[in-house]
C-alpha cells in the first residue's frame, strides 16, 4: 500500500499545474491514501485525501466531462472523515456533493448505480445521527434503484444487497416491521454467497448477517438466530486483525451477542469475555469517532448486567461515568439522546436502591424529565425510554408519574403518524399502546385529575381508527372561512382521500409515493394549524371539546388497569364523577374469560344458571355503584346513558348487567344503553349530521348462500320484513340479495344510499382482525376494504350477523371489529351483536326494531335505534327467549 501511494506521488510531480492530467493524478493520489487510511487508520491520510480531492474538483468545473467523478471522491472521502470524527458539517457536504453527482449521471448513465448507492449510504447515516424517517425512506428507495441496475452476474450487486439490507435495518430499528427484518436477512444472506472466502468484502457480509440475526432473536427468541450470530461474528473478529478500521465494530458486534447469551444461559465467563471485548473497541474508538457513545453506552450496560449478577459496587459506579460520558455527546436532536437519558436515569435509580441517596433518585427523575423535550421525529426507542420512566415513577410513587404518561402518550401519536396505515404496522402499533392508556387513566385519577384522566385514555386507546378517521375529517368550518381556508381544505380533502385509498395497499412499488402524500399531508395540516381558530386542529382533544360526548346523556368509562379499577361518569355540564369500583384488573380478566368460554356454549342447556352468575357480579360489583351515582347525578331512570368500556371490560355486556332477582331491576329496567369505542367517536357522530336530511335512501343487502360458507335460511324472511316495514315510509328501498350480493356490489350500492340492514354471516378473525368480514356471495367483504369505502353521509347501519362487535384478542382498547369498522366509516349509529345470534329470534328483534325507528314526523330517524333495540329486547323478555338471545345485541353511537 504504501509504494502504491509513492507512485501516485511520484505520478502527481510529472502533472504540474495547467497538465491535462492533473485532476486524474490528484484523485489517483487521494484515492491510495484513502486505502491506505482504511488499512492503517492513520487520520492524516485521510485529511491528504480530502484536500487532494478538492483540488482536483477545482479542476473539473461545471461541463467537464469527469466532474460527477470528482464530486463522488470528494463527498466518499469527506464521508469517510464524518465517520472517523463525528462532524455532522462533514456528513452534509457528503450529502450535498453525491446529489450533485447523481444529477450528473442521469437514467443509463454507466455510473448512476454508483451515486445511488453512496447517496443511500450516507443519508442512512444522516438518519442515524438526527432520526429524520424522510432521509431513511429515501436512502432505501435510492438503495431499491441502485439493485435494479445491478442484476444477478452483476460485480457490485452484493454490494447493492448488503446496502439495501442496512436500510431495512435502520427502518426496523425506527418502526419495528418484522417484514423488514426478515427482508434484511435474506437480503444479507445474497450478499454473503456472492463475497467467498478471499473476496475483500467478506467480512462486511458476515458481520452484517451477524448483526441481524442478534436483531430476530432478541425480538423472537428462536437461539439457532443466537448461536448462528456468534459464530459468525467470531469469524468476523479473525477477518478483522488489529489495525482493520472497522475491527472495533466485530469486537463490539460480538460482544453484544455474547451478552444476549449470558441473558439466556446464565453463564458468566459469556459476561466478562463481552467486557473486555467492549474495553477494547472503546479504545478504538477515541474522543470524535463517530461511533464512541455507542461504545460508552454498551460498555456501561454490560457492567450493569455484572452488578446485577455479582453485586461488585465499582461496575455500578463505572456503568454511571459511562453513561454520562455517552450522554455528552448525544446534545438535544441527536436520534440516541432519549436511550442515553434513559439509561443514565435508571442506573442512579439502581445506585439509589444500593445505597439510598436521594440526590441519584432527584438526578434520575431530571433527566427523565428531559424526555418531554425531545425534538427529533419519535422512533421506538423514544416510547421505550418514556415507558421506562413510566415505570420508574410508578414504582417509586415519585411525582413526576403523570407528566411521564402524558409524554409516553405524546410520542406515542407522533410515532403512529410516522407509519403507513397498513394493517402490517397494527402489531407494532398495538405493541406500542399495551396497557398505556389505562394505567394514564388510573394515574390521573389516583392524582384526583379527572379531566386529563379522560384526554389520556382517548389519546392512546383505538389509535389506529383514530389515525385513519383524521384522512376522513370535515372541513366545513374551513372551507366557509375565506379562499386560503376553501383551497387548504380541498387540499387537504384530496390527500386524504388518496391515504385512505391507499390502506393495506403499501407495496415497495408505492412506498415512495404514500410518503410523499404523507409528508404533503403533513404539510397541510401544518398549514391548517397556522390559521385563526385551527392551531388544535387533529391534535388529541381537550377534555372540553370531549365533554360533548355526553350532551344527549352520560358517558361512562369503565377502566381495567393493573394499578386500580375505575369509572368516571362524564357529564356535558359538570365536572366528571369517579366511581371506585371494586374489583382487581386480575378478576376482570378471569371474568372475561369465564364469559367468552361460556359464549360459545350459549345454546346448551347449563348456561343459563352461569350467565346469570356473570351479570349478578358484574351488577354488583361495576354496574350498581354507579347506576348510584348516576342517580345521585339527577339522571333519572329511563334516561340514555353510554359505556365507553377498556381493556378486558370490552368483552363483558355490561348493558345486561343486574341481580336478576324477583322485585329488582336489572341495568335493561333503569337506563337505555348504548357504547362507544370513544368518546371522540361519539363527538364525531354527532356533528356528522346529514347535507341533504330531506331523502332517505334505504338498502337491504342479505346473502343466505356465501361462498363456501353454511347456508342461512332465514335471510330472505329477514329482508321482507325490513322491506314490508320500510318501503312506505323511505324515499327509496333496495334489496340487494343473493347472487346480486357480492362484494363490489354491496361497496357500490353503499355510495348511494345512507341506510343499511345486512342479514348474513359474520366472520370474525381474532388472530387477524382486519380480516374480519361479512361473507358475500363471491367472498369476505373484509374490514380493509370498508375502510378503503368513500361512502357518502352513512346515517345507520342494523348488522344481522353474528360476532359483529368481536375484535382482536390481543389488542381489546383498539377495538377491530365489524361493527366499529362501520361506525368508523361514517354510520353514525350501529347495531350489532357480541356473540352467536338465533336465526328466529333476529327476525322477531328486526320486526320490533323498525316499527320504533320511525319519529313523529313519519321518517326514520336514527337517534332512536337505542330506544328501538331497547323496545324490540322487552318484547323477547314477554316471549320467554332464553336470556343469552335477549341481550345479545348491542347499540353503538349516536
Amino acid at each position: 500500500m504504501a509504494d502504491d501511494v509513492e507512485e501516485c506521488r511520484a505520478a502527481l510531480k510529472i502533472c504540474p499545474p495547467g497538465h491535462s492530467d492533473r485532476s486524474s493524478s490528484l484523485d489517483n493520489l487521494a484515492g491510495s491514501l484513502r486505502e491506505r487510511f482504511m488499512q492503517r487508520g492513520d487520520p492524516s491520510d485521510l485529511d491528504e485525501s480530502v484536500e487532494l480531492h478538492r483540488a482536483a474538483l477545482l479542476l473539473c468545473p461545471p461541463g467537464h466531462s469527469h466532474r460527477s467523478y470528482s464530486l463522488n471522491n470528494l463527498a466518499v472521502s469527506i464521508g469517510d472523515r464524518f465517520m472517523q470524527r463525528g462532524d455532522p458539517s462533514d456528513l452534509d457536504e457528503s450529502i450535498e456533493l453525491l446529489r450533485a453527482a447523481l444529477l450528473l449521471r442521469p437514467p443509463g448513465h454507466s455510473d448512476r448505480s454508483e451515486s445511488l448507492n453512496n447517496l443511500a449510504v450516507s443519508l442512512g447515516y444522516r438518519f442515524m445521527q438526527r432520526g429524520d424517517p424522510s432521509d431513511l425512506d429515501e436512502s432505501i428507495e435510492l438503495d431499491r434503484a441502485a439493485l435494479l441496475l445491478h442484476p444477478p452476474g452483476h460485480p457490485d450487486r452484493s454490494q447493492s444487497l448488503n446496502n439495501l439490507a442496512v436500510s431495512l435495518g435502520d427502518r426496523f430499528r425506527q418502526r419495528g416491521d418484522p417484514s423488514d427484518l426478515d427482508e434484511r436477512i435474506e437480503l444479507h444472506r445474497a450478499a454473503l454467497l456472492l463475497r467467498p472466502p478471499g473476496h475483500s468484502d467478506r467480512s462486511q457480509s458476515i458481520n452484517n448477517l451477524a448483526v441481524s440475526l442478534g436483531y430476530r432473536y432478541r425480538q423472537r427468541g428462536d437461539p439457532s438466530d443466537l448461536d448462528e450470530s456468534i459464530e459468525l461474528d467470531r469469524a468476523t473478529l479473525l477477518l478483522r486483525p488489529p489495525g482493520h478500521s472497522d475491527r472495533s465494530d466485530s469486537l463490539n458486534n460480538l460482544a453484544a451477542s455474547l451478552v444476549d447469551r449470558f441473558k439466556q444461559r446464565g453463564d458468566p465467563s459469556d459476561l466478562d469475555e463481552s467486557i473486555e471485548l467492549l474495553r477494547a473497541a472503546l479504545l478504538l474508538r477515541p474522543l470524535g469517532h463517530s461511533n464512541r457513545s455507542s461504545s460508552l453506552d454498551n460498555l456501561a450496560v454490560s457492567l450493569g448486567d455484572r452488578f446485577t449478577q455479582q453485586g461488585i459496587l465499582s461496575d455500578l459506579d463505572e456503568r454511571i461515568e459511562l453513561h454520562r460520558a455517552a450522554l455528552l455527546l448525544r446534545p438535544l436532536g441527536h436520534s440516541d439522546r432519549s436511550s442515553s437519558l434513559d439509561n443514565l436515569a435508571v442506573s442512579l435509580r439502581d445506585r439509589f436502591t444500593q445505597r439510598g441517596d436521594p440526590s441519584d433518585l432527584d438526578e434520575a427523575f431530571s433527566l427523565f424529565l428531559q424526555l418531554s423535550q425531545i425534538s427529533h421525529a419519535v422512533a421506538r426507542k423514544d416510547l421505550t425510554a418514556a415507558k421506562s420512566w413510566v415505570a420508574s415513577a410508578e414504582e417509586t410513587n415519585h411525582g413526576s408519574a403523570l407528566v411521564a404518561y402524558q409524554t409516553a402518550l405524546k410520542f406515542l401519536d407522533q410515532h403512529v403518524a410516522l407509519l403507513s396505515s397498513s394493517s402490517r404496522h397494527f402489531d407494532v402499533v398495538s405493541m406500542a399502546t399495551a396497557s398505556r392508556a389505562v394505567d394514564a387513566f388510573s394515574c390521573s385519577i389516583r392524582n384526583g385529575a379527572l379531566a386529563t384522566a379522560v384526554e389520556l385514555v382517548e389519546q392512546g386507546r383505538a389509535v389506529f381508527w383514530t389515525q385513519l378517521a383524521r384522512f376522513r375529517t370535515t372541513l366545513d368550518e374551513l372551507s366557509a372561512a375565506h379562499h386560503t381556508g376553501a383551497a387548504l381544505a380541498e387540499e387537504f380533502r384530496q390527500l386524504s382521500f388518496h391515504l385512505r385509498n391507499a390502506f393495506d395497499q403499501s407495496t415497495e412499488d408505492q412506498s415512495s409515493q404514500i410518503r410523499q402524500l404523507t409528508v404533503q399531508w403533513d404539510d397541510v395540516v401544518s398549514r391548517i394549524r397556522m390559521l385563526p381558530d385551527f392551531s388544535r386542529f387533529l391534535l388529541p382533544p381537550l377534555f372540553s371539546d370531549l365533554r360533548k360526548a355526553a350532551e344527549e346523556g352520560p358517558v361512562i368509562i369503565v377502566n381495567a388497569s393493573q394499578y386500580s379499577c375505575d369509572a368516571l361518569i362524564v357529564l356535558s355540564d359538570r365536572d366528571p364523577v369517579h366511581v371506585q369500583i371494586d374489583i382487581t384488573q386480575t378478576e376482570v380478566s378471569d371474568l372475561s374469560i369465564e364469559f367468552q368460554s361460556l359464549s360459545k356454549d350459549f345454546g346448551s342447556f347449563d348456561t343459563q344458571h352461569k350467565l346469570v352468575r356473570i351479570l349478578r357480579k358484574l351488577w354488583h360489583d361495576i354496574v350498581d355503584p354507579v347506576v348510584q351515582a348516576l342517580g345521585a347525578s339527577n339522571v333519572h331512570p329511563g334516561s340514555r346513558i353510554w359505556w365507553c368500556p377498556t381493556a378486558e371490560f370490552t368483552l363483558l355486556p355490561l348493558h345486561a348487567a343486574g341481580p336478576y332477582e324477583k322485585k329488582r331491576d336489572s341495568l335493561p329496567h333503569i337506563y337505555i344503553s348504548s357504547y362507544t369505542p370513544t368518546l371522540a367517536t361519539l363527538v364525531r357522530a354527532r356533528q356528522q349530521v346529514s347535507r341533504d336530511a330531506s331523502r332517505q335512501y334505504f338498502v337491504a343487502i342479505g346473502q343466505g348462500n356465501p361462498d363456501g360458507g353454511k347456508p342461512l335460511q332465514c335471510v330472505a324472511p329477514e329482508l321482507a320484513v325490513v322491506a314490508q316495514r320500510l318501503t312506505p315510509i323511505v324515499s327509496s328501498f333496495t334489496s340487494l340479495e343473493d347472487s346480486d350480493a357480492t362484494v363490489k356490489a354491496a361497496v357500490d350500492v353503499l355510495n348511494h344510499n345512507q341506510w343499511l340492514h345486512l342479514a348474513c354471516h359474520g366472520m370474525p378473525n381474532r388472530k387477524q382482525p382486519f380480516e374480519s368480514s361479512f361473507a358475500m356471495r363471491d367472498g369476505p367483504l373484509m374490514i380493509k376494504d370498508i375502510i378503503r369505502s368513500d361512502w357518502q353521509n352513512p346515517e345507520f347501519a342494523f348488522l344481522s350477523a353474528c360476532h359483529t362487535t368481536v375484535g382482536d384478542e390481543k389488542s381489546l382498547d383498539e377495538s377491530i371489529h365489524l361493527a366499529a369498522a362501520m361506525q368508523f366509516s361514517g354510520f353514525r349509529s350501529v347495531i350489532g351483536s357480541m356473540w352467536s345470534v338465533d336465526d328466529e329470534v333476529a327476525q322477531e328483534v328486526v320486526s320490533a326494531f323498525y316499527g320504533n325507528m320511525v319519529d313523529g314526523s313519519g321518517r326514520l330517524d336514527c337517534t332512536r335505534a337505542a330506544m328501538a333495540l331497547h323496545r324490540a329486547v322487552k318484547k323477547l323478555r314477554r316471549n320467554d327467549v332464553p336470556l343469552e338471545q335477549q341481550i345479545v345485541f348491542v347499540h353503538i353511537g349516536v
